[in-house]
């Protein structure tokens, strides 16, 4: 995945496709969960997580107290020592990395504690959450970082800009 390709292409559509999003906020297509089922799947027939790592690369996940909990005793580690070793707390009282890129990322893009990642991570990029267009706001968030929702979004947007009284 070429990042600076990636990064040029966001420029020129992020906003129509955040348009696009707020939109779906007010007038949503009668079958859109069938529609972003259908894209998705093409998303994907093109796009290699692995090649990418954007996510983990310029954003931080949230951990929940399994998270903590989890990761923790995967290292040997009181939560306590976990969280001031590697986490911070944000405003949102939201326990974040300290740093990015995500210290678990390893050069050849995967994740080292991918078995165990946190629930947030292993959710992302969120294309499967119902009802999409409750997600709009983390969509258009993610739009500018994740190579896979930038797709989804602009398919989804040329669909129903072509299939539907827009």
């Amino acid at each position: 995945m070429d990042l600076k390709k990636f990064d040029k292409k966001v420029a020129n559509k992020k906003a129509g496709l955040k348009k696009f999003l707020k939109k779906l906020d007010k007038i949503v297509p009668e079958n859109m969960e069938d529609l972003v089922q259908e894209v998705d799947k093409t998303v994907w027939e093109d796009i290699d997580c692995l090649a990418c790592a954007n996510c983990c690369k310029t954003m931080t996940p949230t951990y929940n107290r399994k998270d903590i909990r989890r990761i923790a005793d995967h290292f040997g580690m009181k939560p306590k020592q976990f969280k001031e070793k590697w986490l911070y707390k944000d405003k949102n009282g939201d326990w974040m990395n300290v740093s990015t890129p995500c210290q678990f990322l390893q050069e050849d893009h995967k994740c080292s504690i991918y078995e165990i990642r946190p629930d947030d991570c292993a959710g992302f990029p969120h294309h499967d959450k119902k009802d999409f267009d409750l997600y709009n706001d983390t969509y258009a968030q993610n739009v500018t970082r994740c190579p896979a929702t930038f797709e989804l979004v602009s398919r989804l947007k040329k669909r129903v800009e072509k299939e539907y009284e827009w």
